[in-house]
């Protein structure tokens, strides 16, 4: 790859963070209005959605400053999300899906972002999948947590299973040297169907004292 390619693909790799940390930003928002938090608290909720993951990703390759201490844009895009979602809300609250819509596409994008940031550092990729769902999903536990609801990822859903799936199949495009750009692309929507699949199907991983022989099973729900 040459100097050219690889300002390309942290060029892309830049407005596609901007994106997830948007829909992060709307989802950790949301779920604030949902709880009747107040406005400093929506806007606290955005913040540790979006930057959350990314900061443990960051952490954890020795990437310093994190993402976000580097550029004003992350925190400007964070209250824009606030804001859009304040001035909304009514709309917002109508939407059964949203919370999901936007939870999703943060964590497709997040998963790629995490997977070429330990890639371009040489990380080993199994350890490259790993901090690609890290990156995608601690938003949403600490976001979960913060306003006293089980993470998504602790119940009986596909939530970080999509992600390692995703990161797995990227791992594996860029490894054809398919373009990043088209990578990205398969990734998300491979991420964002299987998300969309197991929620309509009600599918998701069989809980420890479950007895039963096959690892996925139908919800409770």
């Amino acid at each position: 790859m040459d100097s050219l390619e690889i300002l390309n693909v942290y060029s892309f790799l830049f407005y596609l963070d901007l994106l997830g940390t948007l829909a992060f930003a709307i989802s950790g928002a949301m779920a604030a209005a949902n709880k009747k938090l107040d406005l400093f608290g929506a806007a606290f909720l955005a913040f540790v959605t979006a930057v959350g993951g990314g900061t443990v990703r960051d952490l954890l390759l020795g990437i310093t400053p994190v993402g976000w201490m580097q550029n004003f844009d992350y925190i400007l895009v964070i209250l824009i999300g606030v804001v859009i979602t304040y001035l909304f809300q009514k709309y917002v609250r109508k939407l059964r899906r949203t919370l999901f819509l936007f939870d999703t596409i943060g964590i497709s994008v997040f998963t790629i972002l995490g997977v070429k940031k330990a890639l371009l550092l040489e990380v080993d990729p199994a350890i490259a999948v790993i901090m690609g769902m890290f990156s995608a999903i601690l938003g949403g536990v600490i976001r979960d947590m913060s306003i006293n609801l089980i993470p998504m990822v602790f119940r009986k859903e596909i939530y970080a299973l999509a992600c390692i799936i995703g990161g797995a199949l990227f791992v594996l495009l860029e490894s054809m040297e398919v373009s990043f750009e088209v990578s990205a692309l398969i990734t998300i929507l491979t991420i964002i169907t299987i998300r969309i699949i197991s929620i309509r199907y009600k599918l998701g991983l069989s809980g420890i004292n479950d007895r039963t022989r096959f690892p996925f099973k139908k919800s409770d729900d």
